[in-house]
């Protein structure tokens, strides 16, 4: 009942797919199209590129980029306007050109590689930058810097796919150093990208352990943020008289729907204290607030928990 096969089973699936995501993109792209917009988070743009390069090979993104990366782009002037701008990348420039106005643009981009990066991060280690990704790694801005810093940081199981998701999902030399400082040890690249996907943040283990939770398995914070075991959960069941801190139970508690609410309700009918497993069974098998109404309605009482579960095994309703 207590097993966490389902949340290895999640995880291991997750993992699976961190590693299919780069390949999205690995399209040699020389030129296609580019828009424009205003973004809701302050100083970025959203800004998206899209390449058509013959048959079955179609490149398309669209995300925030910080204003600055946007080399020569009058954004100010009123009135539609042309412009024409760079992005400078260690892995190549992305040349536009096109016409903005009132906060809105587009036009056509062409994209020059640098042949020298694919050399340089051979000599960080990271070999197999073919010319048809080097688009990719400019895209997500995979520098040379964020290769050094990654590898200094120690991280495991590295190579070039792993950098783009790093920059696909955030996981920076900052988050690793936070992370650390806090005592979760991680490593593994699969991992921290796992942390970044599920929201597993330095705040978040931070308010677990104020909350009273052990936080040292890696795999146990995964699977807290996948199931929903918050802090506010935590502390909602802390309020209703359970003072459990067992994560394993905590996360079959989510799967199965044993709440604050569903325990205050058991409360209210006579059932205070029940123990975990007694709550996960209640739950299994059906044991409702308004099924043990029914039968206190037909004069049944004084029933023990373990009686319930086996009234509803039996059907007995």
């Amino acid at each position: 009942m207590r097993s966490l096969r389902v949340r290895s089973i999640s995880v291991c699936f997750l993992f699976f797919n961190l590693l299919l995501l780069p390949a999205l993109a690995q399209n040699s792209v020389e030129s296609g199209e580019w828009t424009l917009g205003r973004s809701d988070i302050p100083d970025r743009i959203q800004f998206s590129l899209q390449s058509s390069q013959g048959e079955g090979h179609y490149f398309s993104s669209s995300s925030d980029w910080n204003v600055g990366d946007f080399r020569g782009l009058d954004w100010s002037s009123a009135g539609k306007h042309d412009v024409r701008f760079t992005i400078a990348r260690d892995a190549g420039t992305i040349q536009c050109e096109g016409f903005v106005k009132d906060g809105a643009g587009a036009g056509l981009f062409t994209f020059q590689a640098n042949a020298q990066y694919a050399r340089e991060m051979a000599a960080l280690g990271f070999g197999g930058v073919s010319d048809d990704r080097l688009f990719s790694f400019a895209i997500h801005d995979v520098s040379l810097e964020f290769a050094r810093q990654i590898k200094a940081a120690g991280v495991t199981d590295l190579d070039t796919d792993k950098l783009i998701a790093f920059r696909i999902h955030g996981v920076s030399p900052q988050f690793i150093h936070d992370m650390r400082a806090l005592g979760i040890a991680v490593s593994e690249a699969d991992k921290l990208i796992a942390f970044r996907i599920h929201g597993v943040s330095p705040d978040f283990v931070t308010s677990l352990r104020a909350a009273g939770l052990d936080t040292s398995d890696d795999d146990r914070l995964i699977a807290f943020r996948i199931h929903g075991v918050s802090p506010d959960f935590v502390k909602g069941l802390h309020a209703a008289g359970m003072d459990t801190k067992d994560g394993e139970q905590l996360i079959a508690f989510r799967i199965h729907g044993v709440s604050p609410e569903y325990v205050n309700e058991l409360a209210r009918l006579g059932y205070a204290h029940p123990d975990g497993e007694q709550l996960i069974a209640l739950r299994i098998h059906g044991v409702t607030p308004e099924y043990i109404q029914r039968l206190q309605a037909r004069g049944v009482q004084h029933l023990t928990l373990d009686q319930l579960v086996a009234l509803r095994i039996h059907g007995i309703e």
